[in-house]
Order: C-alpha cells, then sequence, then structure tokens
C-alpha cells in the first residue's frame, strides 16, 4: 500500500496510480455534495440543462458541516454515509467526475462506473469531523445556497487524508478485507 500526494483537478494518469488501500491527501479545491444536491445535479442533466458547477477532474466529498466557528473556515466535516448517493454516482461519473469521498461501501454499479470512467471512491474516517475539517482552509457555497449545510461548497484543502477504497480496476479494500480475515 502506498501514499499519495495528489492535487485537483485530478487526471486519468494520477487515477491510475491509486489502488484500493493506498493512502491519499489531497491538496486543491474539492466540492461537496449531499442527497438533496445530487438529485438536483440529475435533475439538470435529464432536463439537458448545464450543471452550476465543473465536475470534470473533480472529487467531491459526501459531508453536510456544521456552521462555522468565528474564524474557522468550516465546522465539523466529517463524511456522511455513500449508498445514498449510488443511484446518482454513475451518471455524475460519467461526466468527468473523478471520485468521490465518503463512508461505507458502494453498490456494484457504482464500482462497475468507476472502473469504465477511470475514477475511484474514497473513505476518510467517520467520527473524525472536527480533525477533518483541520484540512479545510477556506471554504464558499457554490451552489444551491437554500440547502444550508446540504449546498454545494468549494472546499479549499491542504493535505486531506482519505483511503482508496474503489479503485477503477476492480479493487475493492473491504472486500480484500473480508477474504483476508475471514475465518472458516
Amino acid at each position: 500500500m502506498a501514499e499519495h500526494r495528489i492535487t485537483t483537478p485530478v487526471s486519468d494518469e494520477v487515477i491510475a496510480k491509486l489502488h484500493a488501500g493506498d493512502k491519499v491527501f489531497i491538496s486543491g479545491y474539492i466540492l461537496t455534495g449531499r442527497d438533496a444536491a445530487h438529485k438536483k445535479l440529475i435533475d439538470l442533466i435529464k432536463e439537458g440543462k448545464e450543471l452550476p458547477i465543473d465536475i470534470k477532474g473533480q472529487l467531491i466529498y459526501y459531508v453536510g458541516p456544521t456552521p462555522a466557528r468565528p474564524g474557522k473556515p468550516i465546522g465539523s466535516a466529517g463524511p456522511t454515509t455513500s449508498y445514498r448517493m449510488d443511484s446518482y454516482a454513475p451518471t455524475l461519473h460519467g461526466l468527468g467526475l473523478k471520485g468521490s469521498i465518503g463512508k461505507g461501501q458502494r453498490s456494484k454499479e457504482v464500482k462497475e462506473a468507476l472502473k469504465k470512467n477511470k475514477a475511484v471512491y474514497l473513505a476518510t474516517s467517520g467520527g473524525t469531523g472536527a480533525l477533518i475539517s483541520k484540512s479545510i482552509v477556506a471554504s464558499e457555497v457554490v451552489a444551491y445556497p437554500e440547502l444550508g449545510p446540504e449546498a454545494i461548497i468549494r472546499l479549499k484543502v491542504q493535505d486531506f487524508p482519505c483511503i482508496v477504497i474503489n479503485d477503477m480496476y476492480g479493487g475493492d479494500l473491504y472486500e480484500e478485507g473480508k477474504k483476508k480475515y475471514r475465518i472458516e
């Protein structure tokens, strides 16, 4: 298992270097979004309308951060459960989204979309939102402010910690872990 420091936006060449189990530290900008924002994006796509954000080469973090304290860019920013976005993710990966960040397992359809579109699923630890927020140096709402904490926010991050769960080759850290520690 390797360690990588990557900067967004992310290219196919960078994604190709990432394998299930690798540690990744992200710098640059990442987007946030949860269920409500994803539904709005997919509705626009179905209507043939332009998205309010450019998702090509981007990573999206499934988070609904708490309000920022005075002088801080963001409050606690722990991941939300990723499977809630599984019905939306393949479409977004097909449009150039290079990865998502959350917690928990992904569906077969998402894993197939990662392989087809050269993308990854990254996880960060649930329950560590306050610690994770220390990697966030700035934040700006860029779409759907009416959704409050579920708005799409552009986060400037420095060494944002993740681990690769699903890679573009079909690797799955959760499945590998089950096999490794299975007692027969």
